[in-house]
């Protein structure tokens, strides 16, 4: 008997994280031009609003590796709607400063806006904004389940200066009880300032689901399978995880050696202990995957392979060289979130090298998969790859290019001969570099698979200098890029809804 799954329309959508939009304050927010992208989106005939993990970042700025699993990014909260509700008065904006339009500038944002978010929190318990008491307490007792353990982490680290939790004090890192009592009174007022922190976040963030929503917009979200070693989650569900008494990890996440790296990759996350999860049938899944349920309408898995088996690296290590697949309990988990929450609206970041138990389980819930346009015109024998339209399914989430690729315009600069010369010969066209892109989105559109996303960088038709990120580096280069707000064409808005109907992809 066939089970209840999740069956996406023909449809589309663009991809952009929220830090990316333009604004006043250095980095993109929740307020007027999130609602003036929502806006451009439906001008444009979209479906979705894809973003990447919406957690508080840390060391690196990466959303895939937060503080939190649950928490939300107190960088997009909007200044100005904390003005208009009485939190933030023109005198705190005094010493605002200068920001470079282009780039987010993340140490500049660490230090002035937690100052101002801050004062927002000094004005409410001064009696500014009562009229927010109610939900603001509404909100503490809902989300009790995950913010109690994530304010308490969070004052915790502050008052060891920022060191990663299994470098506390011993009694608080390995969570005794009366030492975590002494620690909620001690630090009560932290506490309770990032507990109404993150209320403005959720607060802000359904105001702008609300808004898309009444836009026809939808919105993908983006959870990482693994969460941070420095992280709530970590410190607060040690036994679900390979931890020593000490709280280091003996094994940690990773992927093996291949083509792109002789050593492989050392990610390390810590691993999860799939038959600890069982014992309370994967409760803390279920908790993840309903929290996440409330921010979005779909949900893209990153490295959905994890659930059938992990590459298991023995800690410590300098490589991934040493690792060893390890099967997890994907299938059993699926279920008994399944069984709890109903139909699942998951995409699966099935990219890389996929073994036939990825597939069957991807499979066996009928999960969506993706594919990227740059990867399919490589290799001599390239007509049999996966990823040429011709070859991808309906059930398949058709990307130009993710987060971690070159734009689609750098890709082609810098391609290989050979991937250019495939390229000419499936289009029997010879592009330039600005008519390259375009043709590429219509590839993608006009492909079998039911969705259709573009990065909007490729929206723009702009260059390497542009890309999101660049995997296994670090540095300002990463996940800083912005638009400027007269970027946001009409006429942009006019040819994605004319490729988008054209295309059938009105996602009726």
């Amino acid at each position: 008997m066939t089970q209840p799954h999740f069956t996406l329309s023909r449809s589309s959508g663009v991809l952009l994280h929220p830090t990316s939009l333009p604004g006043p304050y250095g980095i993109g927010e929740l307020g007027v031009y999130a609602r003036n992208f929502i806006d451009w989106l439906a001008d444009a005939g979209q479906k979705y609003w894809q973003v990447m993990p919406l957690g508080p970042t840390g060391y690196g700025d990466s959303p895939y590796q937060a503080f939190s699993a649950f928490a939300g990014n107190p960088y997009l909260i909007d200044l100005a709607t904390l003005r208009s509700e009485g939190l933030l008065h023109e005198t705190d904006f005094a010493a605002t400063p200068v920001f470079a339009p282009a780039r987010v500038d993340f140490g500049l944002q660490y230090i002035w806006r937690n100052q101002m978010l801050e004062r927002a929190y000094i004005s409410f318990v001064g009696g500014f904004a009562e009229h927010l008491t109610p939900d603001f307490e509404a909100f503490k007792a809902e989300e009790s389940g995950w913010l109690d353990d994530y304010a308490l982490f969070t004052a915790l680290k502050a008052a060891h200066g920022g060191l990663p939790w299994n470098a506390w004090q011993p009694a608080v890192r390995d969570r005794q009880p009366e030492a975590l009592e002494l620690a909620r009174s001690d630090l009560n007022v932290t506490i309770e300032r990032t507990k109404f922190i993150q209320f403005l976040f959720f607060r802000q963030w359904n105001a702008i689901r609300a808004y898309a929503r009444e836009r026809g917009i939808e919105v993908i979200g983006d959870i990482p399978i693994f969460v941070a070693m420095d992280s709530s989650d970590a410190w607060a569900n040690r036994d679900l995880f390979y931890f020593d008494e000490q709280g280091q990890p003996t094994v940690v996440a990773g992927v093996p050696p291949d083509y792109f790296s002789e050593t492989g990759q050392l990610w390390g996350n810590p691993l999860y202990d799939w038959k600890a999860m069982q014992k309370d049938n994967f409760a803390w899944w279920v908790e993840r995957f309903k929290g996440s349920l409330k921010l979005f309408d779909l949900i893209r898995i990153d490295h959905f392979r994890g659930f059938a088996a992990s590459w298991e690296i023995p800690f410590p290590a300098d490589t991934a060289m040493h690792g060893r697949w390890v099967p997890a309990l994907g299938h059993e988990m699926f279920q008994a979130v399944r069984d709890a929450l109903g139909v699942l609206p998951i995409i699966a970041e099935d990219l890389g090298v996929i073994t036939p138990d990825v597939e069957k389980l991807r499979d066996d819930f009928e999960f969506p998969g993706m594919a990227v346009l740059q990867f399919a015109f490589g290799g001599g024998d390239f007509a049999v790859n996966d990823f040429l339209p011709h070859n991808l399914r309906e059930n398949q989430v058709v990307y130009t290019g993710t987060h971690d690729n070159d734009t689609t315009r750098g890709w082609w600069v810098h391609a290989e001969e050979l991937e250019k010369h495939n390229f000419r010969t499936y289009t029997s066209s010879d592009p330039s570099e600005t008519t390259f892109v375009p043709q590429m989105m219509r590839l993608a559109f006009e492909s079998r698979a039911n969705l259709a996303v573009v990065p909007l960088q490729d929206v723009f038709n702009l260059g390497t200098d542009d890309r999101m990120n660049l995997p296994g580096t670090t540095g300002d280069h990463n996940w800083t890029w912005r638009y400027h707000a007269g970027d946001l064409r009409p006429d942009l808005a006019a040819n994605l809804r004319a490729l988008t109907e054209e295309t059938g992809r009105q996602g009726n």
